[in-house]
């Protein structure tokens, strides 16, 4: 247990990152969730960040304003349409350029500034789509950098990047988060709702991921 240990926690208001929030605060960390409004398609995701922090339980909940659109480049911040056809093979068009790098390199500046040590972020290598910054390779080349680039990990008080769900399938990472109490219906996965209020579209990349584990868990996503 790391009782009283604070941690940085990535909160997108995913399946994943409501995991690792409980997780964090299952292993006694005091917890700080960071969230983005970065230029996405729909607000949905960050009203469903706000309810996870709320009902799991955090020290403090910042939500920071990135505009990603500016540039665009990907189906989530730009005037491309999101596939509905099935999971798609490569580097899909759903990847939003470096975002996991932004998002880190936040997370570590704000980790400095109040005293935490760890980050988690809910990163997942086994039932994802392909996104290169959700890798093992760079969870640990950041980690590095971490140590290499603030006065904290130059003075030996080193930074960890925490990713516990890196090597588990979609169906391991629910069967833990329901383990831990963790209420799903609070959760946005879709890249595409259909509505302001979140209602999933069903057939894009995340849905069906989602959607497959829960079939398979027999369990009902509500």
């Amino acid at each position: 247990m790391k009782a009283n240990k604070k941690a940085v926690v990535l909160l997108s208001g995913g399946l994943d990152s409501a995991t690792v929030l409980a997780m964090a605060s299952n292993e006694g960390y005091s917890c700080y969730a960071l969230s983005f409004e970065y230029g996405q398609r729909h607000q949905s995701e960050v009203d469903a960040a706000k309810k996870v922090a709320k009902t799991i339980g955090v020290e403090s909940h910042v939500i920071s304003k990135i505009d990603l659109s500016q540039w665009g480049g990907s189906a989530l911040t730009d005037d491309i349409n999101v596939p509905k056809d099935g999971v798609e093979d490569g580097i899909p068009v759903t990847y939003v350029p470096a975002r996991n790098t932004i998002f880190l390199s936040n997370a570590l500046a704000y980790a400095e500034a109040i005293g935490a040590r760890d980050i988690f972020i809910g990163v997942n290598a086994v039932d994802y789509s392909g996104y290169p910054d959700c890798r093992g390779e760079f969870i640990e080349a950041f980690e590095r950098l971490a140590n290499l680039a603030t006065k904290a990990g130059v003075q030996g008080d080193a930074f960890t990047i925490q990713a516990p769900l890196l090597h588990m399938t979609k169906v391991e990472i629910i069967k833990h988060g329901l383990q831990l109490g963790v209420d799903y219906s609070m959760t946005q996965s879709c890249y595409d709702p259909v509505s302001e209020a979140g209602e999933p579209c069903g057939t894009c990349d995340a849905c069906r991921l989602r959607d497959a584990a829960f079939a398979e868990l027999t369990h009902q996503d509500s």
